[in-house]
């Protein structure tokens, strides 16, 4: 038996000792390592995520309050039958500032193509609750039925009144106690305006700083007021002077759109090519199924929409293997189109139903030009 080790060999007796010192280090952090997942798991972000959301035909139906209602109705003019899909796109938004992502579902997002991070400031402005944006979702959403009618009317040539109001102004802003809710438009700068997108333009041309004549009817009184813009923020220098345009329309024959817990502006061109459709003989996509999305406003015009990536994954999704995009949103588009998808560029009605035809009857699509060339 050897009691003392022998000249050049290591004492074995602090093994044991290293070995559970191992097994501390190992265990503290495991344990941390449990910590720091429980304290992401529960940690607020400052970010929401877009993910697609549920797609409708426009020429087809859809469930309000547990009945099955075409998406667009027409009443007092002579409608006609079509065939194939106009599918407008949604998206949901996951997270507000009431209800915060974790950083698990920010991680997930990040790396799914068909999810979207967006910091919580840029979807709810500060001091905006949901509540709120939920009104202002849901009135963007009237007002671009209106538009979309108004847009399809154009196209075809059928006559409607239309007047420019103020729907509201913001308290503290350069319109504050000038203009009023519910003011007609008359003119901006001396020149006649006939709708939110030449009101806007007007506002636009005159810059920050230059006093700016607004011709109004009020209580069926006309005057003039002056408003001077201002920049939006510190750091976007885009003229405003705190109002929010409204639209009023006189149609010749009753339009409705229905469709429950969507708002927001971008079905707005899918509207008006559902409309047109059934406003005409034959089948405009011709049996096709096509996708699209976009503003419009009551002259046509195309303008752009968020989400677009999320809209076409939910497009293809579908079943679309055409999709209209705005041509405004074309660098968002570029390089990041689904398999089997392919989309067209479109800056107005004009041009969607051009496009559209071509599809529905088989004609060549090579002369319209494409977002993701």
């Amino acid at each position: 038996m050897t009691l003392f080790p022998a000249d050049g060999d290591e004492p074995q007796r602090d093994e044991p000792q290293r070995g559970a010192r191992t097994q501390l280090i190992g265990q503290a952090l495991v344990f941390l390592a449990v910590l720091a997942a429980l304290l992401l798991a529960i940690s607020p972000t400052p970010y929401v995520v877009e993910r697609p959301g549920p797609v409708y035909d426009t020429l087809g139906t859809t469930q309000v309050d547990g009945d099955e209602v075409p998406v667009i109705s027409i009443d007092g003019a002579d409608t006609f039958p079509t065939e194939g899909r106009l599918d407008l796109l949604t998206v949901f938004l996951d997270g507000s500032r009431e209800r915060p992502l974790d950083w698990f579902d920010v991680i997930a997002a990040w790396f799914n193509p068909q999810r979207a991070l967006l910091p919580v400031d840029a979807v709810f402005p500060d001091g905006q609750t949901q509540e709120e944006a939920d009104e202002q979702s849901t009135h963007d959403m009237q007002l671009s039925q209106q538009s979309a009618v108004a847009a399809a009317l154009g196209e075809l040539g059928i006559d409607f009144e239309q007047t420019v109001t103020i729907d509201s102004v913001s308290a503290g802003s350069p319109a504050d106690g000038v203009l009023e809710a519910g003011d007609e438009v008359l003119t901006v700068g001396g020149a006649q305006v006939g709708n939110d997108t030449q009101l806007r333009a007007a506002i636009q041309k005159a810059g920050i700083g230059n006093p700016l004549e607004f011709g109004i009817r009020r209580a069926g009184d006309a005057r003039t007021v002056t408003v001077t813009p201002e920049a939006r923020s510190a750091t976007d220098p885009t003229p405003v002077v705190g109002i929010v345009p409204g639209l009023s329309f006189e149609f010749p024959f009753r339009v409705d759109i229905q469709l429950q817990d969507v708002g927001g502006p971008s079905a707005g061109m899918m509207f008006a090519l559902g409309i047109y459709d059934k406003l005409t003989p034959g089948a405009l996509p011709g049996g096709a199924h096509i996708a699209g999305t976009g503003t419009i406003d009551s002259a046509g015009a195309v303008g752009a929409i968020g989400g677009i990536r999320q809209k076409m994954f939910g497009a293809r999704a579908a079943g679309a293997e055409w999709f209209l995009a705005p041509e405004a949103n074309c660098d968002a588009v570029a390089g990041h189109v689904p398999d089997g998808l392919t989309v067209f560029a479109v800056s107005t009605l004009a041009e969607a139903i051009d496009v559209v035809s071509a599809i529905g009857s088989g004609a060549s699509t090579s002369a319209f030009p494409s977002c993701d060339s």
